[in-house]
């Protein structure tokens, strides 16, 4: 089981590229690592850096999936973010937060995208 949800995983983040590409925005890097968590997504969207998590669901018996962007995943995705636009430099971009929601029905995926889904988790230091 674990094998089916990490390649379930890699395709919800390669149908969250594409669609997000047909959106306008420039793909940066996938799965990017910290020690503080990961970045599914970084993206450029009309000059803006997009932190984008993915989070896909067969079903919403649990919730829609971008419920499942939890206040301390973002704090998570704050802190990986951080580092990231420090080691490249890119503390004075502008940068914000969204989610990309897929809900598969059969192998096709209903994609919804959330726009700045969460402000920068404050009250840390890196």
């Amino acid at each position: 089981m674990p094998g089916k949800n990490i390649e379930f995983g890699k395709q919800a983040e390669s149908a969250a590229v594409k669609f997000l590409q047909g959106q306008g925005y420039k793909l940066i890097r996938r799965n990017y690592k910290t020690k503080f968590g990961e970045i599914d997504i970084i993206a450029e969207d009309k000059g803006v850096i997009c932190f984008v998590e993915v989070k896909a669901r067969h079903t919403r018996l649990f919730g829609e999936p971008a419920e499942a962007v939890s206040t301390a995943k973002q704090r998570q995705i704050s802190k990986a973010a951080i580092c990231y636009l420090k080691e490249n430099n890119l503390l004075e971009r502008q940068a914000r937060f969204d989610v990309t929601s897929l809900l598969y029905k059969e192998d096709v995926p209903e994609i919804d995208l959330i726009k700045d889904a969460f402000d920068l988790n404050s009250g840390f230091t890196i």
